[in-house]
């Protein structure tokens, strides 16, 4: 017996040759769902359909098909608060279901039934978001060829992510984060040895009348001041936790326009609603980075989900809230630098996951966001 006399039943031929086509061509992730049998679940939220459901247990009446439409739903909304999505799209590919059973329309939940090939090319909804995916699941390879080869492609397809993954979470030395680290130190010491305290301080603070006046400069270098030790140390602190991640996560020049935008922007809103009020220090460019750790871990969350989820917006919401609690801090700098922290995110991208589409759309908005601040900061406070 050789190998092309070995038979594999059309179903599950038709469920590796999907799986070819959503993984290989058009980039979806399998998804790891506990007590899901006889069926795969694919993600790709660049996509109109955000999810993929390939089903091929048999469906024999409506009652089993309504509560595989519950099941569904279910499944969806565990989803939804692992990936912090709000709405997934979702296409069911029924391989194995009853002709009696009728498909009706549900919110975000779309079905179609499939026995062969040819049904791809007559139903409406593949032609109109997946047209190609009957030309690809035609191939030359018959049999036990056909499904080593789909094998094959698969595997390496899973091991060119794999290396993708590697080299974005490979930890890398931080330079830009040890630089600025460096900065903000010689930014503190540095007058005090001299005894140019007060001068530094007004000569450097972010302070909208002279901002307003011409000395635009001051958007950036208040960032570097601080009023005492512990603020110092702080910020610092913070800096080097999260800078050095984001450094080694979105690379040092992306990581540096993060850094440096989001230090404008916090300025910007700043000096919108202290009035009079001079304003110094490092967190507005931190909440920044802490912007844009939430958009890298949005787009890489099968690996940072729990960790956006449990520990990264809890700590932005608790400072948040501590900072309209308490005195003294500039909170109006922490929101304007992590809104623009994300914002810059989305224009610079993320490796391996960013489009064109989704960069330019992240420069027009940003943008537009910093001439929104312009306008509040110099002309309706002005």
């Amino acid at each position: 017996m050789n190998e092309n006399s070995l038979m594999i039943d059309d179903k599950n031929m038709m469920v590796m040759k999907l799986l070819h086509y959503f993984i290989t061509e058009k980039s979806y992730t399998p998804i790891i769902l506990q007590g899901a049998e006889n069926e795969i679940w694919l993600e790709n939220l660049n996509e109109d359909y955000k999810i993929v459901r390939i089903v091929s247990s048999y469906i024999h009446n409506e009652e089993q098909y309504k509560f595989d439409v519950f099941k569904t739903r279910r499944i969806l909304k565990k989803i939804k608060t692992k990936t912090l999505s709000f709405r997934l799209n979702t296409l069911s590919i029924f391989l194995d279901l009853s002709n009696t059973v009728e498909l009706n329309p549900s919110k975000n939940l779309t079905a179609i039934r499939i026995v062969e090939d040819n049904d791809f090319k007559k139903n409406k909804i593949i032609q109109d978001t997946f047209p190609d995916l009957p030309k690809k699941l035609k191939f030359t390879e018959k049999g036990m060829q056909l499904f080593v080869k789909i094998t094959n492609d698969i595997n390496a397809h899973n091991q060119e992510d794999q290396k993708k993954a590697e080299d974005v979470f490979q930890p890398k030395l931080p330079i830009i984060t040890y630089i600025l680290l460096a900065m903000n130190f010689i930014f503190y010491f540095f007058p005090k040895l001299f005894g140019l305290d007060s001068w530094f301080l007004n000569t450097f603070c972010t302070y909208g009348p002279l901002i307003r006046y011409g000395q635009y400069y001051r958007l950036l270098t208040g960032a570097f001041l601080h009023g005492n030790l512990f603020h110092l140390i702080f910020n610092m602190y913070a800096l080097y936790i999260i800078g050095s991640q984001i450094e080694s996560f979105m690379g040092k020049w992306r990581y540096l326009v993060i850094y440096l935008f989001s230090a404008i922007t916090a300025s910007l809103l700043s000096i919108t609603f202290s009035g009079n009020g001079a304003s110094i220090g490092a967190s507005g460019a931190i909440f920044g980075l802490m912007g844009a750790l939430l958009y890298f871990g949005y787009h890489y969350r099968v690996y940072l989900g729990n960790v956006i989820r449990s520990q990264i917006i809890p700590l932005i919401l608790l400072n948040l809230i501590l900072g309209f609690m308490m005195t003294g801090i500039d909170n109006a700098a922490h929101i304007g630098g992590l809104i623009g922290g994300a914002l810059i995110s989305v224009a610079v991208g993320v490796k391996y996951k960013s489009t064109k589409f989704e960069q330019i759309n992240g420069w027009i908005v940003t943008c537009i966001f910093l001439a929104f601040l312009v306008y509040m900061g110099f002309v309706y406070t002005g």
